[in-house]
């Protein structure tokens, strides 16, 4: 028998599957589950135990932001442009969000 409390997360938090590794996607933020509007900007937490984590990554989502606004670490006519898995999952819940690292080179 499962408790209510597991059925039913006090936070949002995603389990996922990325390029065949696992990570965890979550928010200290209760409102996401709840408050459409805590969806503008939000922080998620990612952890996946990797070695190539070497310290906590908290990731700033903004789904009113527009694509001219997001930080661009490669020219966009770059063929070598790619897009980190992490971000390609989020934006399968937000389309169109723009993801900061927040200083934190993306790993995944």
């Amino acid at each position: 028998q499962v408790c209510p409390g597991l059925r039913t997360p006090q936070v949002p938090i995603w389990l996922c599957s990325l390029c065949g590794r696992h990570g965890v996607l979550f928010s200290t933020n209760s409102l996401l589950l709840s408050c459409w509007r805590a969806e503008r900007v939000f922080h998620l937490h990612f952890y996946n135990g990797q070695q190539e984590q070497t310290k906590p990554t908290q990731l700033t989502i903004d789904t009113h932001s527009h694509h001219w606004e997001e930080d661009q670490r490669e020219d966009a006519s770059s063929p070598g442009k790619r897009c980190p898995p992490v971000e390609m999952a989020i934006r399968t819940k937000w389309a169109g969000a723009t993801v900061s690292w927040n200083g934190t080179e993306p790993f995944f």
